[in-house]
Order: structure tokens, then sequence, then C-alpha cells
């Protein structure tokens, strides 16, 4: 049983990828046509809100525009810095909790133009908890428990680990990206107003996502379609670097745990207990995809180029997911075995999807460049 009442739901970038799949969720839906693993119980309203840069695709939700589009789900291409807008979505639609998804998220972008992720990670959050500060009327002379802000963050704002050890919620802060510095900003700032405010938040950090509607200039969907087009598989440095690995919806079955149990003024770390070196995975991925398309994996293989490594790569992200097991009871369902198997035939069986999303300048740049992020 949920702890919090919830309404109308404000959900920030929700036509991106965590996003968009976060709302089908909560409308029990799944891009890969599979049952969602646990209804969400959500009877009431989401507002997505999105200014649909690059990453931003309304195909994604089009099984939600059409069974609740007008009824229970509203879209608005808004930028969430642009205050004015904000205020008009709090006030039209009486928002009493905002899920904000919406970030710059790309490492390798954020070195390339560090600009744009400070203005929508740091000053599009900032905006958002302000809005809702003013709106809510909470203060700590007025505090108040029918409301609630969830950030979404990274475990990248913990820096890189060794060998060993895991990221922890109490792990100090040590970013080493302008995408990373960005975020921790914004968690800084959430904190910030939760304790001069008294606004009610939640705050979760989470480790490498991975399934439907992923943009393709990420790691998984990029490997699946060079395969399957015959392109080179470009790995940054000998591909030692270590990431964790969830599958999307799991992450989301954790946020919608957080924001209906969460304690308010708490942080809860959402990771897959799932660590690939990223060469490993790309042989991974070579084998089920070969198999997939009729390719041998052997001559595959051939098509891995090591490029120059990128500044600032950080060597490993492990992440202790204690507290949310312990506190929340969640814990992943998906096995990565099946979760990468259906990854791969998704993105092989919906090249529209990917051929539509990559447009101009996005169809070149993607070819040179990649992320494990």
């Amino acid at each position: 049983m949920s702890s919090r009442k919830l309404k109308n739901i404000l959900v920030t970038g929700g036509a991106g990828f965590i996003g968009s799949n976060f709302i089908n969720y909560l409308f029990g839906m799944s891009a890969t046509g599979e049952k969602a693993f646990m209804d969400s119980g959500f009877t009431g309203n989401i507002v997505n809100v999105d200014c649909l840069t690059y990453a931003g695709n309304l195909e994604n939700l089009a099984q939600v525009e059409e069974k609740f589009g007008g009824k229970r789900y509203f879209f608005e291409k808004v930028d969430i810095c642009d205050r004015a807008e904000i205020e008009r979505i709090f006030k039209q639609y009486d928002i009493d909790t905002v899920i904000h998804f919406a970030a710059e998220s790309h490492v390798d972008r954020s070195i390339l133009g560090p600009e744009a992720f400070v203005r929508t990670n740091v000053m599009g959050t900032f905006t958002l908890l302000d809005v809702a500060r003013t709106y809510w009327n909470v203060s700590l002379d007025n505090p108040r428990d029918d409301v609630l802000f969830h950030h979404i963050s990274t475990d990248e704002v913990y820096g890189s680990l060794g060998k060993t050890g895991y990221f922890t919620e109490t792990t100090p802060y040590d970013p080493r990206s302008p995408y990373s510095s960005s975020k921790a900003s914004s968690d800084h700032l959430v904190m910030a107003y939760y304790h001069t405010y008294a606004l009610p938040i939640t705050l979760s950090n989470c480790t490498n996502n991975y399934g439907p509607y992923q943009f393709p200039e990420k790691l998984l969907p990029l490997m699946i379609s060079n395969i399957r087009d015959g392109k080179n598989l470009p790995v940054y440095g000998e591909g030692l670097n270590i990431r964790d690995w969830i599958y999307v919806e799991d992450h989301n079955r954790a946020v919608w745990q957080i924001v209906n149990d969460g304690k308010t003024g708490e942080k809860y770390n959402i990771g897959g207990e799932n660590e690939w070196q990223n060469i490993k995975l790309l042989h991974k991925v070579i084998e089920l995809t070969s198999a997939e398309v009729g390719k041998s994996a052997a001559e595959v293989e051939k098509t891995i180029v090591h490029v120059k490594d990128r500044p600032g790569h950080d060597a490993r992200y492990a992440i202790d997911c204690t507290k949310i097991k312990k506190e929340l009871g969640w814990e992943r369902k998906m096995t990565f075995e099946q979760g990468l198997s259906m990854t791969v035939k998704w993105y092989l069986t919906h090249p529209d999807w990917v051929n539509h999303i990559l447009s101009g300048e996005y169809k070149n740049w993607i070819n040179r460049n990649y992320s494990d992020r």
C-alpha cells in the first residue's frame, strides 16, 4: 500500500529513453510487447514536459497517447528553464508530484559543449525546484507531506572506482566530466532545497540503463546497429572500463517505489549488480546480434576498432543498492541474459525508429563517436 497519494504527476524528459519507458510503465505498457513486471497501480494524471531535443521522441509514447491522450496523459513541449511556462503547468494541472528525468546525459557531448549541460542540468533543475517551492508554498515554517519532488541522478557523480569497492549513498562526490559535474550540482541543489526550504524531496542515483528507446549513439544500440549494417565497432582504449548495467524497467520500478514509499529527504542508489567490462560486453553483443542477423561472429569480431580513449574516462562504476533493497523491498527482476536478448531483438526489429530518430548532423556525428554511458 503506497504511503503517498499521487494525483497529478509532472514527468520531465518524458519523451527520452528512461522517461518514456517510465510513462509507459505507469500506464501498464511495454515497448517490447512483454507484460510489465508489476502493475504500477497508478490511476492519476501525467503531464509530460519535454522540449524534444535530439534525444526526445514522441513515437516512444504512441500507445499512451492513443489510449490516454487528453484524458490522463498530457504532453507539453516546454523547456524546463522557462520559468513562466513551468509555473503555468503547475497551476493548470495542479501538480503535486515532480519526477525529474530531464537532462543532457551524453558524456562525450559534455566534453565538446559543456554549456548546454550546465543550462539544462543545473539551471533547469533550479527552475523546477523553485517553482515547486513557490507553488506548493513550503517552508521550514510550513512543511508539507502531500507533495514530492523526486530527482533522478547518476552514479557518475561519485567519480571512479578501483578494482574493488562499491558506491554507497554516503560516498563523497567526485565527478570527472562536465556531465557528471552538472548532475552533481543538481543533486546538491535538490538537497539544499530540502534542508533550507523543507521542500519534500527524494533522490536516486542509478547505474547504466539499457533497453528499448535508447538514443542510438549509446553503446548498446550503436553496436547492435553497426553489427547489422556491417560498420566498424569503435571501442575506447583497450575496452577495460567496467560498468554496471540495469534493465530500464527495473530502474523505473525502483523510482516508482521510492516516489511512493521512500523516506523524504533521503537518497537511494539503484544498481543492477551486473558488472561488465566494455570489451567483454561487446563480445556478448556480437554473439547475440550476429546470430539474429545471420552473420559470422568471428567475422564481426574483426570489425572492432580501438580508438583513442576519451578524457577523464572513469575506470569502473559499481553500486551497492542494499539500502533500497532493505528499506523498500525492491529487487531487480530482469536477468541480464534475458534483457540483453530482448534489447538486441528490439533494435533489430525497429530499424525505422532508429533511422527516424537520427537526422542531420547526428547521422554524421554518431559514426565517429559513442559513449559507454
